[in-house]
């Protein structure tokens, strides 16, 4: 079985989006009247053009244990993200404070650490 391609004109495109948009058509209803194969059609159309908000909403059900499981995963993230952000902010110290040590006295802390951790090894 052979499939046919068609291409839409743009004023097309827009005119079934209008009509989708004015609440005269639903997506279902639109793609019936204009014979307009594939299911997905509409909805590219309608994304291409931003009007998402004519798409179906997605509704997720939930059990209460994945409810809890998710806001548990939340704070955790939560957690691990402000867990990093000071990491990075205790990095950035040691790193300046290596400069400074360089810099006013000399002592380059980055190369003494590596041969202590190589002396330790």
């Amino acid at each position: 079985m052979s499939s046919i391609l068609c291409y839409y004109s743009e004023s097309f495109k827009l005119c079934v989006i209008s009509c989708i948009d004015r609440g005269e058509l639903s997506i279902v209803q639109a793609r019936k009247l204009y014979n307009i194969g594939g299911s997905s059609t509409i909805s590219c159309w309608i994304k291409k053009y931003n009007k998402d908000e004519l798409l179906p909403k997605k509704e997720y059900i939930m059990s209460l244990s994945d409810v809890d499981r998710l806001k548990q995963l939340e704070r955790e993230n939560q957690r691990l993200k402000s867990l990093l952000d000071k990491t990075y902010i205790k990095l950035d110290l040691h790193e300046k404070l290596f400069e400074l040590c360089k810099q006013d006295y000399g002592i380059d802390l980055k190369k003494r650490q590596i041969v202590a951790i190589n002396c330790i090894s």
